[in-house]
């Protein structure tokens, strides 16, 4: 019975209009561009913040890393108009002499450590570190160390530039 009165309401309709197809594809295309527009703005979104958290993680690892020494330090040797190539020293209290030259190449920011003048001990501390106009610098002023890095991940306008400053006092004097 009820397929019966289905079938009259639907007697003398075959399909659809051009125009109800047309619709129905603009519709849908509009909705296609809207979440593909969403799901790229969601992978930009995405690699930013990986860039971001990179950064971060480099320029917290080399102002860790320095500052830890410089606290332990009793002489500072500080190169160039950035202060780097830095050497810190310091004598342990079972006399023992520390020598630590940090040093920064191509970005990457380099830890030599000797002890006693032996074979010098190498670590990669950090990357994307930039030192050119002043973006990283270590300083002495009135006995207290100024230290700031820059770190930088990724080219143009997408760029994501981290920096982290610090004030060190070294101990005081054995």
């Amino acid at each position: 019975m009820i397929p019966r009165k289905f079938r009259e309401l639907l007697k003398g309709r075959r399909g659809f209009t051009l125009i109800e197809i047309s619709v129905v594809i603009a519709i849908t295309g509009i909705i296609g561009l809207g979440a593909a527009m969403a799901t790229v703005q969601v992978l930009k979104q995405g690699a930013r913040n990986a860039d971001y958290t990179a950064a971060s993680r480099h320029a917290m690892n080399a102002v860790f890393w320095i500052s830890r020494d410089a606290q332990m330090t009793q002489d500072f040797y500080p190169g160039g108009t950035s202060g780097f190539p830095l050497t810190l020293a310091w004598k342990e209290w079972d006399n023992s002499s520390h020598q630590v030259i940090y040093s920064v190449t191509d970005g990457e920011l380099r830890r030599s450590y000797v002890i006693d003048g032996g074979e010098p001990r190498e670590m990669l501390v950090a990357q994307y570190i930039r030192v050119a106009s002043g973006n990283t610098t270590f300083a002495i002023n009135g006995g207290v160390a100024n230290l700031k890095v820059t770190a930088v991940v990724g080219e143009g306008e997408s760029a994501v530039s981290v920096t982290k400053v610090r004030e060190i006092k070294p101990r005081p004097g054995l």
